[in-house]
C-alpha cells in the first residue's frame, strides 16, 4: 500500500521513501581507527565490542556502532528534495560475533515513515559479507550485499554494494558509506535501470551523539 502525496504532505510515496531507506544498510574503517580515547571507551561499555575471535573483517563496519542523529534527503520524482530527520543506532550483538543496526526516518510532522534494522556478519571461510535488512514497519526481509553483484566493495574510507531491488521501480541500488571519520560519516544512495548508469536518489548525513 502507498501513501498519498496529498496524504503525507511530502510529494513521494511510501514505496519510494521505503524503498529509498532499504538499501541503507548497509559500510569502512575499523572502530580502533574512527575512535579512540574516551570515545572508545564509551561506545565499547555501551554498545559492546567484537569477540577476539570473530573475523576480523567485521571491524569494517564498526565505525556504526553508537548512537548518530541524520539528516535525510530524498529526491521526489519532480527532482526536488525533500528532507527528513533519522536516527541511526549501531551495537555488537550475539557475544560480538555480529553487528546489528537500526534506522528510523521520520517525517515533517514527527510521523514515522521507515524503521527497520541490518544485521552484519562476515563468513571467514568464504571470505563473504551476510548482510540482511528487516523492514520492521512490513516484517520483510531483504538481502544485501549479495555476490552475484560484486558484492561488499571496500576502500580506504568507503564501503559500497549493489543489489537488485524486489519491488522498487529501478532495478538496482547502490549503496555507499562515505567521508567516514570518528564523529560522522555520509551514506549515499543511487539507482539505475541497468547496473551501469547510476543516479543519487537518496544521502543520509550522520553525525555521533552522546545522547
Amino acid at each position: 500500500m502507498e501513501w498519498s502525496a496529498q496524504s503525507v504532505g511530502l510529494g513521494v510515496t511510501r514505496r519510494d521513501v521505503l524503498f529509498a531507506a532499504m538499501s541503507l544498510l548497509i559500510s569502512p574503517a575499523p572502530l580502533a581507527v574512527a575512535a579512540r580515547g574516551d570515545v572508545m571507551e564509551q561506545i565499547e561499555q555501551d554498545f559492546g565490542k567484537r569477540n577476539p575471535k570473530a573475523p576480523q573483517a567485521l571491524s569494517h563496519f564498526a565505525f556504526l556502532i553508537g548512537r548518530f542523529k541524520c539528516q535525510a534527503k530524498l529526491k521526489s520524482p519532480d527532482g526536488n528534495w525533500q528532507m527528513f530527520n533519522a536516527t541511526w543506532n549501531g551495537r555488537f550483538i550475539l557475544d560480538g560475533y555480529a553487528i546489528a543496526d537500526e534506522f528510523a526516518m521520520t517525517g515533517s510532522a514527527g510521523e514515522l515513515v521507515v524503521l527497520g534494522m541490518n544485521v552484519r556478519t562476515y563468513d571467514a571461510a568464504k571470505r563473504v559479507w551476510s548482510i540482511k535488512w528487516l523492514n520492521a514497519l512490513s516484517g520483510i526481509w531483504t538481502d544485501l550485499g549479495s555476490e552475484e553483484f560484486g558484492g561488499v566493495k571496500i576502500t580506504d574510507n568507503s564501503i559500497s554494494y549493489s543489489f537488485k531491488e524486489p519491488v522498487a521501480a529501478q532495478a538496482y541500488t547502490r549503496a555507499t558509506y562515505k567521508a567516514i571519520s570518528p564523529e560522522h560519516f555520509t551514506w549515499l544512495g543511487e539507482k539505475s535501470d541497468d547496473g551501469k548508469s547510476w543516479t543519487d536518489f537518496m544521502v543520509v548525513e550522520c553525525h555521533r551523539t552522546r545522547e
